[in-house]
């Protein structure tokens, strides 16, 4: 037996531990699907950022992307003056200067080095004409622009294999030089002054909002920034401060811009927020599902326990009430046989007989009427006949039933009775029941001295308490005494027959008449059980009871019952 009940033990720690360890696996699934939802949408968000500045780089391009297809020994030989530049040149030209993005245009060919002597002439480009015109009049930036892509053009040249290449001077100015493959040699430089108004008011600033929107539809608050003077040029969230501890990513412009970039924070977006309050459900309904789980497998384990525990108390139960049965049936058979064998004749020996029969018939009517109070507590739909009951004069009348008990017992009775208690509505005969089992209960258990107190109060409730001198109940136990079948196991109450159902029987009973039942004990000073019914609305205090109370209740010392 122990080693099966060892088994349930174990099994029942592999299914908590089973339903835990399925728990955590959830919970892990649920927030890596929620991380990589918000991993995903921080991806996407990259990605936009990515796209964001390669569409700037194209409107860049846009203008000149079909000089490459020019023939680049014919556009050299056009060089000679501004008034011969190549037509095809001219075409592509005419369009980039009706482009709000650049404000100048200007062309300068290799021998020509603005960029060491300031004023050398280069070619602007004239849109009223349509022609290009001779200058010494120009920026510094037109300078630095052509000065840096002609630096930039010395070291690439005999490597690079296509006509054109784009070098940009941050946010200034943007260079093409045209490039002889089959020579390796430039053949001339374009440069277009940036207008940086229409950049990024015109064109960054609103591209921008139309593809980031707002930081509360998608998530992410994008600003426009120039590192070098830590300037903000553009955002999305006006209302949000720029401070570089928000910058959740950076990304720079692909070969342009080189002083600019894009710095952006993620904030929660509507599909984050929804993953996030999705997770928050799931792991409600997980955990409450895990509690409802862990709860049912320990409520089916203790309830398996508790039932097997009861069978067995059962088994006992009936093995002893069949043996209890079956001795004063033996003798009532046994006297019964050699009555009616004539066997006595003696008088005094028909008497003995007869008395024997009396108290073993009495002894079976006991047992019988004990399982008769059984039955009743576990039958739900029972009637119980309540009448109202004043305590003191029923307590009189029980008394005077019981004291030949009492005193063949040797039972001490101290009575403390409260002349003034209200009247209870009670099933009298319950009531006389939940006596006879406390009564029975302090007689059996007190083998050194039998004392019992009865006192009864009033407050909101009436209280009845019986109290004893006995062996007294250990605390541990206390909370299963009202069992059925329960018995304290101990060297003791070993030696006392019983069965388990009295304080059961007293339980039952208390709370189908309404009342409630406690027990306060300690081992080897005794116990007291305290029954407490309600006051009924009709109830008025009694100020008589009997001159048998009376009596019990002067007495300075307790006394044997009168």
């Amino acid at each position: 037996m122990k080693y099966y009940r060892y088994v349930r033990w174990i099994f029942l720690a592999l299914g908590l531990t089973a339903v835990i360890g399925l728990t955590v696996m959830n919970v892990y699934s649920l927030y890596a699907l929620h991380d990589n939802k918000v991993q995903s949408s921080v991806e996407k968000q990259k990605r936009q950022l990515m796209e964001y500045t390669n569409q700037v780089r194209s409107r860049f391009r846009y203008p000149v992307r079909t000089l490459w297809q020019l023939d680049m020994e014919e556009v050299k030989a056009s060089l000679t003056s501004p008034s011969n530049v190549h037509e095809d040149l001219i075409v592509i030209i005419e369009q980039a200067s009706s482009d709000s993005l650049f404000s100048d245009i200007y062309l300068s060919t290799p021998e020509c080095t603005p960029c060491e002597r300031h004023g050398d002439t280069i070619w602007h480009y004239q849109p009223e004409i349509g022609r290009f015109a001779a200058t010494t009049e120009y920026d510094q930036l037109v300078s630095d622009g052509l000065g840096i892509t002609r630096t930039r053009m010395n070291a690439l040249v005999q490597d690079y294999q296509w006509n054109t290449r784009v070098i940009f001077d941050t946010h200034n100015s943007m260079t093409v030089a045209l490039i002889n493959a089959l020579s390796r040699e430039v053949v001339a430089y374009l440069l277009f002054v940036i207008d940086q108004d229409f950049l990024v008011n015109s064109y960054m600033g609103p591209k921008l909002a139309e593809t980031f929107g707002t930081g509360e539809e998608t998530g992410i608050i994008v600003w426009l920034h120039d590192w070098t003077r830590n300037e903000v040029l553009s955002t999305t969230a006006p209302e949000v401060t720029y401070s570089y501890q928000n910058v959740d990513f950076i990304q720079n412009f692909p070969d342009l811009l080189n002083n600019w970039n894009l710095k952006a924070a993620f904030t929660a977006n509507p599909d984050i927020a929804a993953s996030r309050a999705s997770l928050t459900r799931n792991l409600f309904v997980l955990a409450g599902a895990m509690l409802l789980l862990i709860g049912a497998f320990v409520f089916m384990f203790f309830t398996a326990q508790r039932e097997r525990s009861l069978a067995q108390r059962q088994a006992l139960f009936l093995a002893n009430v069949t043996h209890e049965l079956k001795t004063p049936l033996a003798v009532i058979s046994a006297a019964g046989e050699n009555l009616s064998d004539g066997r006595v004749t003696d008088p005094v020996r028909l008497k003995s007989y007869g008395t024997h029969i009396f108290n073993e018939s009495l002894r079976l009517r006991t047992m019988i009427d004990r399982l008769l109070d059984v039955a009743r507590s576990n039958t739900k739909n029972v009637h119980i006949r309540k009448t109202q009951t004043h305590l003191p004069h029923f307590l009189q009348g029980y008394l005077k039933k019981k004291k030949s008990y009492l005193e063949s017992h040797d039972v001490i009775l101290h009575l403390d009775i409260d002349e003034k208690v209200p009247e209870i509505e009670v099933d009298q005969s319950d009531l006389q029941s939940i006596l006879d089992n406390l009564i029975d209960n302090a007689v059996k258990y007190s083998p050194d001295g039998k004392f019992i107190e009865i006192r009864t109060s009033s407050n909101d409730r009436v209280s009845l308490m019986v109290k004893d001198k006995g062996i007294g109940i250990p605390k541990e136990f206390q909370k299963y005494i009202f069992d059925k079948f329960f018995r304290v196991e101990d060297a003791l109450t070993a030696q006392t027959k019983g069965h388990g159902l009295g304080l059961s029987i007293v339980k039952d009973l208390t709370v189908r008449n309404g009342g409630t039942v406690s027990v306060s004990s300690s081992p080897g000073k005794g116990s007291v059980f305290t029954i407490r019914f309600p006051v009924t609305d009709s109830s008025v205090p009694h100020n008589d009871t009997s001159s048998h109370i009376q009596e019990q209740t002067k007495q300075q010392e307790p006394e044997h019952v009168p």
